[in-house]
């Protein structure tokens, strides 16, 4: 769908221009994998059409054919190769490549707050049993975790390899967050 293919690429005009045309294309599933204009824009943290779509009611928890929600995308959401590549560049250069890396982190935490703001069901489970909780655990995300658990994530769901979040943290030696999981457990 076209309007999926511009939230992904950043085209927040064409975006808008496709929601003006057609109020109903802000929840239309793409026939490739069955992503969302919201989906899209999570999967590359353009807070700005996220933020865009969600004024104008998108489903936070419509799921694609992965059974995954925009927040599944939202936490598992990486560097790019290019922000690495910024942030090792500039680096020597007065700490600018630290404060991008602070300022890149920042926008994902944003964006996992405003998705729950939105009612983004925190729970919500994909094919292989992995909620947001899962990935934040395997990616060792110390910035949403708290996050996710303010909003009821639950620490104890089990994927489909009997791993729960927990389990994730204990298995990768993540001392911190495993301290914050059994809390809220």
């Amino acid at each position: 769908m076209p309007i999926c293919q511009a939230a992904y690429q950043n085209n927040l005009g064409q975006v808008w221009q496709w929601v003006r045309e057609d109020g109903n294309c802000i929840n239309v599933q793409d026939g490739f994998n069955g992503d969302t204009p919201l989906i899209c824009a999570c999967r590359r943290g353009h807070l700005r059409i996220v933020s865009f779509l969600l004024r104008r009611n998108a489903d936070v928890n419509l799921k694609n054919q992965k059974q995954r929600t925009c927040l599944h995308y939202a936490v598992k959401k990486r560097f790019t190769f290019f922000d690495y590549l910024l942030i090792i560049l500039l680096m020597p250069v007065l700490l600018i490549g630290y404060f991008l890396m602070v300022s890149k982190t920042k926008q994902n935490e944003s964006l996992v707050r405003m998705l729950l703001n939105a009612g983004a069901e925190v729970n919500a489970i994909d094919c292989y049993g992995c909620t947001a909780l899962h990935y934040a655990c395997k990616m060792k995300n110390q910035t949403l975790i708290p996050l996710l658990l303010e909003a009821h994530a639950d620490p104890m769901i089990k994927n489909k390899h009997g791993e729960s979040s927990l389990d994730i943290a204990r298995r990768l030696k993540f001392s911190q967050i495993e301290l914050l999981l059994r809390k809220a457990s």
